[in-house]
């Protein structure tokens, strides 16, 4: 398995090497934040995206570039919501009501349409890794608006997001980033038990 990451890099720059360990590192710290409930979760994960999206950008991959300059902005996003200059009461870990799970999935399948059509802007001839990276896009933008709403099913999706994440950038080649989306299934699965805790224990209040 190493020597499958190593191969991935022999004719990799120096800066593209670099800036892949970058955003390796501030997307795990990111996801530990997250986990935490630590409002650094963003300006570490934004450090992430901006980076991704110019990587994803020199390889040509449209959806995810799209999707990660999305995250990019629910970062922002996120980050004022946990802020507490912007709480009148305090943000908790909450279930979505089922006018959230409407909005989720509107949110799912808008994404989904907007990524297909970054596609074929880009006259990008799509194969079946593009359309899983379509189905994702859509799973993660909407994760990352329950993530900052503090609605525990953001885990959920993150995990199943991440499962398919794995292989996806395997086989693009993006060795580091396949490693990273292993550790993000990780990180999602202890995070969801987390805050299961905080959740039932709030509940008991």
């Amino acid at each position: 398995m190493i020597d499958f990451f190593l191969s991935q890099y022999k004719n990799a720059s120096t800066l593209q090497i670099t800036l892949e360990f970058l955003a390796f590192v501030f997307g795990i710290i990111s996801v530990f934040c997250a986990k935490k409930e630590n409002i650094w979760v963003y300006p570490t994960g934004l450090i992430s995206t901006t980076i991704t999206v110019y990587l994803l950008y020199k390889a040509s991959y449209f959806g995810d570039m799209t999707m990660n300059f999305y995250y990019s902005i629910m970062s922002i996003y996120g980050w004022y919501k946990w802020s507490a200059k912007s709480q009148q009461v305090e943000l908790n870990i909450t279930k979505t009501n089922n006018n959230e799970k409407t909005i989720g999935l509107f949110l799912f399948f808008l994404t989904i349409v907007i990524t297909y059509l970054v596609y074929k802007y880009f006259h990008y001839t799509l194969e079946i890794p593009n359309y899983i990276d379509i189905f994702t896009s859509g799973i993660f933008f909407t994760a990352m608006w329950y993530m900052a709403l503090k609605k525990i099913e953001n885990w959920t999706l993150w995990i199943i997001g991440d499962v398919i994440a794995v292989p996806l950038f395997a086989y693009r080649g993006l060795g580091m980033l396949s490693l990273q989306y292993i550790i993000f299934t990780i990180l999602a699965v202890l995070a969801y038990i987390e805050w299961k805790k905080i959740l039932n224990k709030n509940q008991l209040k």
